[in-house]
């Protein structure tokens, strides 16, 4: 079982081209429900995405991206190894917490 699937999510496309145009890609995006997700790292060591030109960079991509009708979510990688980005995105797709990979209580 895929990771994805042990927590009850769709599988995604990694690196998804998603612009007819340009090449910018999303790290996650599931195509048929419009919805992408970044893993946004640098944030602590001044990493190339949270320099000026490619934060501006960034910024044009995302727009384009919801021009064209994608949600785009966006975590550090932190989040997503702590299981942050999974819990939000089982909000996302409606996930019921019965689910495999949702905590037991």
């Amino acid at each position: 079982m895929s990771f994805w699937k042990a927590y009850g999510l769709p599988e995604p496309v990694p690196e998804y081209r998603f612009h007819p145009v340009r090449k910018w890609r999303f790290d996650f995006a599931w195509p048929l429900h419009m919805i992408a997700m970044e893993i946004e790292g640098g944030i602590w060591t001044r990493g190339a995405h949270v320099r000026a030109i490619h934060f501006m960079s960034d910024m044009e991509k995302y727009n384009e991206a919801a021009k064209m009708g994608w949600r785009v979510f966006r975590f550090t990688p932190q989040q997503y190894n702590k299981g942050i980005a999974t819990d939000f995105l089982r909000g996302v797709f409606h996930v019921p917490e019965t689910a495999e990979g949702a905590d037991a209580d």
